[in-house]
């Protein structure tokens, strides 16, 4: 049994092997099947392109299509919030100069009122301090007449002693009061 089953395969094998030499070689190969195999490769397109146009391209232009629309949204959603943003900047910047411009209002107006306040208070301490100074004056003046009156007194009192001391005797009183008057002058 084993040399049946080994002659029929080295059999089978020589009779392949003389059956495609007889016919001339490979049957993709064979020129005359070349008829049957581009209406085999025809009627496979035409399947092919049938399934790929029919199923597969409508998948896949709908898949583009979600993604242009959602790209689409993206962006005009990014337009939208960049007008946004650029209607809060200007509203932002327009506030910022109305307060800049309220800030110096008031800081003008402020040191135009501690310019005035002191002004005022400038004005009455120049009142009070001239009012004090000729109050000062008036109490000086009193104070060099009040002591100019005790000078000639004093004057006479030391001219006399002086005189008294030096020669012996007292001087006469009308003589002292004319020497005393004339030094005090300032013409002795």
């Amino acid at each position: 049994m084993a040399e049946s089953h080994g002659e029929a395969a080295h059999g089978s094998a020589g009779g392949t092997t003389a059956h495609t030499e007889a016919e001339g070689g490979f049957p993709p190969f064979r020129p005359e099947s070349f008829p049957s195999q581009i209406v085999s490769l025809l009627f496979a397109f035409v399947v092919l392109y049938v399934i790929v146009s029919r199923l597969a391209l409508p998948k896949v232009g709908g898949v583009i299509d979600a993604r242009q629309k959602a790209i689409d949204t993206d962006l005009a959603a990014a337009q939208r919030l960049k007008d946004e943003s650029e209607a809060a900047i200007k509203a932002y910047e327009s506030e910022l100069s109305t307060a800049r411009a309220s800030a110096q209002a008031i800081g003008a107006e402020t040191r135009e009122k501690l310019a005035a306040a002191s002004e005022a208070e400038r004005k009455a301490l120049e009142q009070s301090l001239a009012a004090k100074l000729a109050e000062a004056e008036k109490s000086i003046a009193a104070t060099r007449a009040s002591a100019m009156s005790n000078v000639r007194g004093i004057a006479a009192d030391a001219a006399s002693a002086i005189v008294a001391q030096l020669t012996g005797k007292a001087p006469a009183a009308k003589a002292l009061d004319a020497a005393v008057d004339a030094s005090l002058k300032g013409t002795a």
